[in-house]
């Protein structure tokens, strides 16, 4: 392991990075983003509590269990994000 001490001091040019504008940003080696990416997006809000979860069985159309496991060994928590979601944006404030 190594044990050398790392400084905690910053070398970024604060000053400088606040004057900049837009326009000074060097975009060249980001792709661009499509809207294709875009629909393809998961929104995520940032890291729940620990809730207790509940067991339940669900009925759903094939095609959509099949593509929610086809997203990997998460589907079932990407599901539960999805429904938050859901819940949230349709809570009155």
């Amino acid at each position: 392991m190594n044990n050398k001490f790392t400084s905690s001091n910053s070398q970024t040019n604060w000053e400088r990075l606040d004057a900049m504008t837009d326009e000074d940003i060097d975009f060249s080696d980001c792709p661009e983003i499509t809207s294709e990416m875009l629909t393809q997006a998961v929104v995520r809000r940032g890291l729940s509590d620990a809730q207790e979860k509940t067991e339940v069985t669900l009925s759903l159309d094939k095609d959509v269990w099949e593509w929610f496991k086809s997203q990997g060994q998460d589907y079932q928590n990407q599901i539960n994000d999805l429904l938050r979601s859901h819940i949230e944006s349709h809570q009155s404030s």
